[in-house]
């Protein structure tokens, strides 16, 4: 067990974020608040000098902190003074499925995107905007591009990036049963 580094914090901070700030979001419905929460965890990581003994250790207890977190504002009484959350509506938060499930959509999320940005710009680009369900005359529309080339683009972005996704394929059809 060790506690981490500064340059590890960061490094933790930069490459969690945003997938803890969705995560924590899918809980509230308030990005803003999402994010407070996912930086007090990483705060309290920092100055309590909480020590791990993996990456994995460290990846479980930033969600199960955010999660708690988030489910503790849920719960408290300024939250409800102001908000129609029921405890049903609580309790189904509070189960492991609905956990896991967006531990897996956020971390599954974040590997599409790392493995698209190792793809040359203009293909990264056209295939976001497939991601976003843009039609591929709808791209070539956008990018202002011919629609052979946004099926040719896709078609060399799809060869590239099926032996990067390849590893994680059982992982992503496995968690998402």
């Amino acid at each position: 067990m060790h506690s981490i580094s500064l340059k590890e914090f960061k490094e933790y901070f930069d490459n969690q974020y945003m997938s803890l700030c969705l995560f924590a979001n899918k809980y509230i419905g308030d990005m803003e608040i999402a994010k407070d929460i996912v930086q007090d965890v990483f705060v309290k990581i920092w100055e309590e000098k909480i020590t791990f003994k993996n990456e994995s250790n460290i990846k479980t207890y930033l969600y199960t902190s955010v999660k708690n977190k988030s489910l503790d504002f849920l719960k408290s009484k300024t939250y409800k003074a102001t908000n129609k959350l029921t405890d049903l509506d609580i309790q189904k938060l509070e189960t492991e499925p609905f956990f896991l499930r967006e531990v897996v959509v956020q971390e599954t999320s974040k590997i599409i995107h790392e493995a698209i940005a190792t793809l040359p710009k203009k293909c990264a680009e056209i295939l976001l905007l497939s991601i976003q369900d843009y039609s591929n005359q709808d791209i070539a529309n956008e990018l202002q591009i011919s629609i052979n080339t946004v099926k040719a683009q896709k078609k060399i972005a799809y060869k590239k990036l099926k032996p990067i996704l390849k590893e994680y394929f059982l992982f992503i059809a496995f968690a998402l049963e």
